[in-house]
């Protein structure tokens, strides 16, 4: 008898997991559409600006012609935005009244005036170019109409908010920092990560808290970068910091933690108890805010050629940049960041893949610019943006190009630039495709080097790790002395992640080049593509159908893969949020064979002993979502659903590419479209009571009577009998992993007997 489904509605959505479009594609230009239904709607934000900050509704935005009704509007900026400007910088949140409106995810919209950039095109090419070394918000460019009106071409960034933090760093309850000044700021005091002195009110100011908690944090934070500078890789991502500064130094981006003021950078702490620094606000890079700022001079603006020929190591003993001075006092880490910097100006100064960016943006917007009249520029300084420099007033904004070409040839002729770094060639694993708990060797071609690094995770999530590399003959890495240094460990899951660093006295070098950001990847069993692994079934009211190995009836979830090949979800995450998609890690070496069944109790339990799969959180009866997904942006299947009634699951049939259906009977673990379990399993559980199930290593089973029961494969064939009265425990340590059917005269139960 084939499996029987339950009549009736059900209201349940596969989500797909591909946008056709993105809405930050750098690529296109988005067109977002306001409507207010007061006339005076420039007033009431300036209004709401002077005072509280608080938004105004709009009636409703169009974005790329998708209507979302009822959202918050308000002007943002501080030198960017003026109240008699007829062009200001705009944040549009979605969600400001209804928290479950969104577009294609997204809740806030971060809409830039392009002030003070004849190029507009600063900012999205300085994001884009900062994405290739740590985690940045995206960008791309918009046209905005107001009532009808348009308003002109704006930069369209990325929120910096709780989903970044989530599509980035693996959740978003970490204590969340903003460098944001209050008050203006001045040499000795401002966001600067310095100590100060009183209690945590002393940093109001000068900092913004995200996160429902970290004033205390943000003291701890800043008395550990003042007073104990050795502690920064362990207080803060090492490597991002280096990039971030690196980045600032590379572009002239001084409206930021390298300039004047010190601002325009957020924090996260991370999982791994680090905080990581994020980039904001590049509409004035490559040269726009020209104010360096030192701890003994007045605020004087550098001049284009004091750009050009910026010195790697600004301020690097100056007491108020106390991060700076940090990384300079460790030699090792100073190389690290000229090693970085150098990097940057090859990838895209020296090579000139910058002007090629430039030029396909201009293109992109010309038509676009040409037609906004209220720029800040003319058309034709637009036009000549990339090799012109124009006056803001009491400085000149460089021409990109002219800025650009001539810091790239002051820096390669740098003390620290042409000091002699090691070279790396080729590197990787040298003993074929070995699984988790094998003992492999990596390799790798190093020469003018002192000490060589393999360093290494298993997940995202977590830091790198590092090993030392010999060249001594005795660490698998061939014969002493030819510069092939090796290291020898044990792989504790079936994938690993690692760059190679090599070091000499005088500098440094990467390989990737783009490490940690960059790294290289080795897979013994392949990671899912999209289709091949999907959420095939769940129940989140169970009261009779099979127990954990706790002997309880608890939600589960079961994923299904579609593949011929056995699939790796080390490193994937399942989650009843799409906001929090790294709420369950599935542990190293977690494998699904082809065509087969994986299941995980959403029971809100983690046990490291467990022997099966245990999600931190239950599933909601009442209606919910399931996500699967890497933790951040990938997401292999997404199910959002309505009320669940008692021991009817919701599931595919056919197995994995068929539509959702509600169960009479759930198939924990095995086909949702099996044949020959049905009803009977109902009857029997009246009769025999069998737990844990699923089971490893022994069974217990309780009769009301003496009860003859057969344990047969799926095909019918019987592997064991027994003859039972009462309670008695049974021993399965014999059994292969696999799903059996227990039968008695009663009926048909499944069994599912796990990995001993």
């Amino acid at each position: 008898m084939v499996k029987q489904f339950l009549s009736g509605l059900l209201f349940i959505i596969a989500l797909p997991v591909v946008r056709a479009q993105h809405f930050y594609d750098p690529a296109t230009i988005q067109k977002i559409e306001l409507r207010f239904a007061a006339s005076n709607w420039d007033y009431m934000l300036d209004t709401a600006k002077l005072g509280a900050e608080g938004y105004v509704m709009a009636s409703w935005v169009k974005i790329n012609g998708n209507r979302i009704d009822s959202v918050g509007v308000k002007y943002k900026g501080n030198s960017s935005y003026d109240s008699t400007r007829l062009k200001n910088p705009i944040h549009i949140e979605l969600d400001a009244y209804a928290d479950t409106k969104n577009y294609q995810g997204y809740k806030d919209l971060k809409l830039s005036n392009c002030y003070q950039d004849p190029s507009m095109i600063r900012e999205v090419l300085a994001y884009n170019l900062l994405s290739n070394y740590m985690d940045a918000p995206q960008a791309n460019f918009a046209q905005v109409y107001i009532n009808g009106v348009y308003m002109g071409v704006y930069t369209n960034v990325e929120s910096i908010n709780k989903t970044f933090c989530s599509e980035h760093f693996y959740g978003n309850n970490g204590t969340f920092i903003k460098g944001n000044p209050q008050v203006v700021p001045t040499t000795a005091t401002k966001c600067n990560l310095l100590k100060l002195n009183g209690d945590s009110s002393s940093y109001f100011n000068f900092y913004e808290i995200k996160s429902d908690y970290g004033w205390k944090q943000l003291e701890i934070l800043c008395d550990s970068i003042t007073n104990k500078p050795s502690s920064v890789p362990v207080m803060m991502d090492l490597d991002r910091v280096l990039w971030m500064l690196a980045f600032n130094n590379a572009v002239i981006n001084l409206d930021s933690y390298s300039g004047a003021f010190c601002q325009n950078y957020y924090l996260y702490r991370d999982g791994t108890g680090r905080y990581n620094p994020v980039v904001w606000d590049l509409n004035m890079s490559f040269g726009g805010f020209p104010f360096l700022g030192s701890s003994n001079t007045s605020l004087a603006a550098l001049t284009i050629s004091n750009m050009q020929n910026l010195t790697p190591n600004i301020h690097s003993t100056d007491n108020y940049w106390p991060l700076i001075k940090a990384i300079y006092a460790n030699p090792l880490y100073k190389r690290m960041y000229i090693a970085h910097l150098r990097t940057i100006i090859k990838d895209h100064f020296t090579s000139g893949s910058y002007i090629t960016a430039y030029n396909t943006y201009k293109a992109l917007i010309d038509t676009a610019v040409q037609s906004d009249t209220r720029k800040f520029f003319s058309y034709t300084q637009f036009q000549n943006a990339l090799t012109a420099n124009y006056s803001v007033g009491s400085y000149s904004v460089p021409g990109i190009q002219t800025l650009m070409q001539a810091r790239s040839n002051y820096l390669q002729t740098t003390a620290e630039f042409t000091a002699a770094s090691p070279t790396i060639g080729l590197t990787g694993i040298s003993n074929g495709t070995p699984l988790m708990n094998a003992t492999v060797s990596f390799t790798s071609m190093v020469n003018n080097a002192t000490s060589v690094e393999l360093r290494y995770r298993y997940r995202a999530s977590e830091k790198f790790e590092a090993v030392t590399m010999y060249d001594d003959g005795l660490h698998g890495d061939g014969v002493s002395g030819d510069n092939i240094y090796g290291t020898t460990f044990t792989l504790k899951n079936n994938k690993i992640q690692y760059y190679v660093f090599a070091d000499n006295a005088s500098a440094s070098r990467f390989s990737p080049e783009g490490a940690e950001h960059v790294f290289f990847e080795y897979n013994a069993i392949p990671a899912p593509q999209a289709g091949q692994l999907v959420i095939n079934e769940f129940l989140a009211d169970n009261k009779s159908d099979v127990r954990n190995e706790y002997h309880l009836f608890e939600d589960w979830i079961e994923l299904f893969n579609n593949s011929n090949s056995t699939l790796d979800l080390s490193g994937l995450y399942l989650s009843n949020s799409s906001g929090t998609k790294a709420k369950y890690s599935f542990p190293n070496g977690t494998s699904i064979a082809p065509y087969g069944f994986l299941t995980v109790w959403a029971d809100d339990i983690n046990l490291p002993n467990a022997t099966q799969l245990h999600a931190p959180f239950k599933i909601d009866k009442a209606g919910d979502e399931l996500v699967l997904s890497n933790g951040l942006r990938i997401v292999y299947d997404q199910v959002v659903f309505q009320a669940q009634s008692e021991d009817k699951s919701f599931g595919r049939c056919p197995d994995g590419t068929g539509a959702f259906k509600i169960f009479t009977y759930p198939s924990f673990g095995m086909s949702n479209c099996v044949v020959g379990l049905d009803e009977q399993q109902e009857a029997m559980k009246q009769w025999v009571e069998v737990y844990p199930n699923p089971s490893t290593d022994y069974l217990i089973i309780r009769t009301h009577k003496k009860e003859h029961l057969v344990l047969t494969d799926l095909l019918g064939k019987p592997v064991l009998e027994w003859n039972v009265s009462g309670t008695e425990q049974f021993n399965l340590s014999g059994l292969k992993a696999g799903i059996y059917l227990l039968r008695s005269d009663y009926g048909t139960q499944k069994l599912i007997i796990t990995a001993h």
